[in-house]
């Protein structure tokens, strides 16, 4: 049985990818700060093989701890799913965003992605056999910005160099790394998009969502390629948001 980890399961994409892999008959460890969320995942598929370890993806430690549990348990990881993320000081003009939402932003979405693909990658290259995958969440934003985003574009921009640099350094290793980035999947946060939301001529408007569980699809069909294969970038997005063309 191949071992995933994915981080931020307690919900949204990460819930539905998680589940998704399970259903695949993968062995998947459940990571997220909310132990009871992660218990919650689980419980969608009682037969599923699932390992939860409340994480804190800032935390070097504790990420550390994280794929020490998984080794412990199965002895290697072949698949990351670096997912969690925060939209935190979403919404705030650039010149009001305070420095302090900016480092939490920037913790969570960039140096926790780090920290995740740089445990992974240790693993991967010591265990035997040697390999593995990496999936970045980069997001629609890491191509093109929402107004009033500036803290979570920039993170995800940053994602897409991340996903790189993994991509070319794991080659002498079998870790392959890919990248998704994903518009207007329907979760809790992005219940707003389906309301109204600020477009770029300042306009509130409605836009169409999609199902996680397509997302969750796509990363099952990358996660199955064989190593000697790799989706270096796809975007999954809901078919008629304002993101081609005008909008």
């Amino acid at each position: 049985m191949s071992i995933a980890v994915v981080t931020g399961a307690g919900s949204g994409i990460g819930r539905s990818v998680a589940l998704a892999l399970a259903a695949a008959g993968w062995s998947v460890t459940l990571a997220g700060r909310r132990a009871a969320a992660l218990e919650e995942t689980a419980a969608l598929a009682p037969d599923g093989d699932f390992l939860c370890v409340p994480t804190d993806v800032t935390s070097a430690t504790e990420v550390a701890a994280l794929f020490s549990a998984v080794r412990d348990r199965h002895g290697r990881v072949d698949l990351l799913f670096n997912n969690a993320g925060t939209f935190a000081g979403g919404g705030v003009p650039v010149e009001d965003l305070d420095p302090e939402t900016w480092r939490a932003v920037v913790d969570v979405n960039l140096t926790g992605a780090f920290l995740c693909a740089q445990a992974a990658f240790r693993t991967m290259k010591e265990q035997d056999p040697q390999g593995g995958r990496i999936i970045n969440n980069g997001s629609i934003s890491a191509h093109v910005p929402r107004p009033h985003s500036i803290a979570y574009t920039a993170t995800k921009h940053a994602m897409t160099g991340l996903t790189k640099s993994l991509s070319l350094d794991g080659r002498p290793y079998r870790i392959a790394c890919g990248q998704l980035d994903i518009g207007n999947a329907a979760t809790e946060m992005t219940a707003r998009m389906q309301t109204g939301i600020l477009q770029a001529d300042g306009q509130l408007a409605a836009e169409p969502v999609m199902d996680a569980a397509d997302v969750a699809a796509t990363v099952v069909h990358m996660a199955a390629l064989p190593l000697e294969a790799n989706v270096q970038f796809a975007t999954v997005m809901a078919t008629a948001m304002p993101y081609i063309g005008r909008g």
